[in-house]
């Protein structure tokens, strides 16, 4: 999915270690003019975000976008912000997340050809034994590679 024309400004790293990803859904993003301009200089910060679905459109919340150093107003920093699916993805989305479980997480904000978008993923929670046995896998595999090289 990365090209030569994608340029990545934000990945939320903390969705994969508390959510099993089952789906994902580009989207693009409402944004005005000094929220582009700081996400061009990478002031993003995903952390805590996450969409909801309402009256039939799909926002994102609580994604902090940093202030444009140049300009004279600038916006709000964590307003919620419009994303543009099809009406189709909506339904089905809204009906995914009804289910118990489910929420939809912001996973990555980047460029494609000069538009800002978004990737959702369909996510359900962790429990804390499923996060304790991704670390023992991870720990595990970074062993066996470094046992790897040592020997090659």
């Amino acid at each position: 999915m990365t090209d030569e024309h994608t340029k990545i400004v934000a990945v939320n790293k903390k969705a994969g270690h508390d959510y099993f990803i089952e789906d994902k859904f580009e989207a693009g993003m409402v944004l005005v003019g000094t929220e582009v301009k700081s996400m061009r200089q990478g002031k993003v910060n995903m952390k805590d975000s996450y969409a909801r679905i309402k009256n039939g459109e799909v926002f994102v919340y609580k994604m902090h976008v940093g202030h444009y150093n140049f300009a004279s107003v600038n916006h709000d920093l964590e307003r919620p912000r419009k994303l543009l699916l099809h009406k189709y993805e909506i339904k089905k989305l809204y009906g995914r997340v009804n289910e118990k479980g489910y929420s939809l997480v912001p996973l990555r904000v980047y460029f494609l050809n000069g538009k800002v978008k978004i990737t959702l993923g369909l996510a359900k929670g962790k429990k804390l034994y499923d996060k304790r046995e991704d670390i023992k896998r991870r720990d595990q595999k970074r062993d066996l590679d470094r046992d790897k090289k040592d020997y090659s």
